[in-house]
């Protein structure tokens, strides 16, 4: 137990995996003769090497991809999961770019990346799991923080290794699990700096078309417009999707169906915001003079339109490479950080225009 802020912080002690020194006393011989032993080497006698070998498999030891990395015998390896649509993952340039940025640490070090997508939080529990008593990876990278997310415990619980990347649940602020780290941008300022945007513009009613509602950069998102507006005396609302085109485009109908159609709308990603654009152009309706639009994240999708879209941009790839660093800190024996990335800065392009 320790203390944090004036709390008192229990963590759980991880679940404990048999190691050399284990197998050394229960076999009755030195260290050394078991690395000997399980490494193949000359220096230990056949009845003893097999004794050591009775005793590793009843004990349930695996050799750590570390070991196998630092003796020559293969590449540690980072895992990453994504608990999202397959369906939404293959035109989203976000993780794309995330991925390059951390791929691009890992080759330096000489690790491989261990990635799978999944459908839900449990299958990506399930992962976890599975790849520690496996032995697959040294530690994972986790994205999509939710509230009441049940991965930080269970990687406290293992003892695995982590870096969550993007903003906490509100009221989280990362010490109830003092050994993950967590690599952030602030999405409740980012907002604000769009609604300040259109504000200057004279709009007076925003429409918010969010991502997924159970993410808490979603929760954070949606709160920032919400009280941005109300300072502002601006009227707007957010509707939730799962990211999607289809989604992006449904929504975009329903909001521009309401009795007060926005005059601005606010997409939590590329995909949304050129969907969006293509109902507008399906109805006639001109961006920007009678519609402005605003992508969240910057990417070709945004700037190859007619007109580009005004997006917030940031570099992601060496948010990618960041978050990466963060980990093999860790992995190095340093401690947990909470690190604040670069605030993403909007930037005008034609989609956005002074209020109809």
């Amino acid at each position: 137990m320790r203390r944090f802020g004036g709390r008192q912080i229990v963590r759980r002690v991880p679940v404990r995996r048999p190691t050399i020194k284990d197998i050394a006393q229960e076999a009755g011989v030195s260290e050394s003769a078991v690395s000997f032993a399980l490494n193949g080497r000359p220096g230990v006698s056949e009845a003893t090497r097999a004794r050591v070998r009775r005793v590793a498999d009843r004990l349930g030891w695996r050799p750590s991809a570390a070991a196998r990395a630092l003796s020559g015998e293969g590449p540690a390896t980072i895992g990453l999961v994504l608990a999202r649509p397959a369906s939404t993952l293959g035109v989203e340039s976000f993780f794309l770019q995330l991925v390059s940025g951390v791929q691009e640490v890992l080759s330096l070090r000489r690790f491989g990346l261990l990635f799978q997508v999944v459908e839900d939080l449990d299958a990506e529990c399930d992962a976890y799991r599975r790849w520690w008593a496996e032995h697959r990876v040294d530690g994972v990278l986790v994205v999509d923080p939710r509230a009441d997310d049940p991965r930080p415990p269970l990687l406290d619980e293992l003892g695995l290794p982590a870096v969550v990347i993007g903003s906490l649940p509100p009221g989280d602020d990362g010490t109830g699990h003092p050994g993950i780290a967590n690599l952030w941008a602030d999405d409740a300022r980012a907002m604000a700096g769009i609604v300040d945007h259109l504000d200057a513009l004279g709009h007076r009613r925003i429409a918010h078309v969010a991502g997924l509602p159970e993410l808490a950069h979603t929760r954070r998102r949606i709160a920032s417009l919400r009280a941005a507006a109300e300072r502002r005396g601006i009227e707007a609302h957010s509707h939730t999707t799962d990211y999607s085109d289809t989604e992006g485009a449904r929504t975009t109908r329903r909001v521009l169906d309401s009795a007060a159609p926005p005059t601005a709308i606010v997409y939590d990603n590329d995909v949304l915001a050129v969907a969006g654009l293509g109902v507008a152009a399906e109805r006639g309706i001109p961006v920007p003079a009678a519609l402005s639009i605003v992508a969240w994240d910057d990417s070709v999708l945004c700037r190859s339109t007619h007109p580009a879209l005004t997006a917030l941009v940031r570099d992601t790839t060496a948010f990618g490479r960041r978050a990466a660093e963060e980990l093999f800190a860790l992995l190095d024996g340093g401690p947990a950080r909470r690190v604040e990335d670069a605030l993403p800065h909007l930037v005008e392009r034609g989609s956005t225009a002074a209020a109809p």
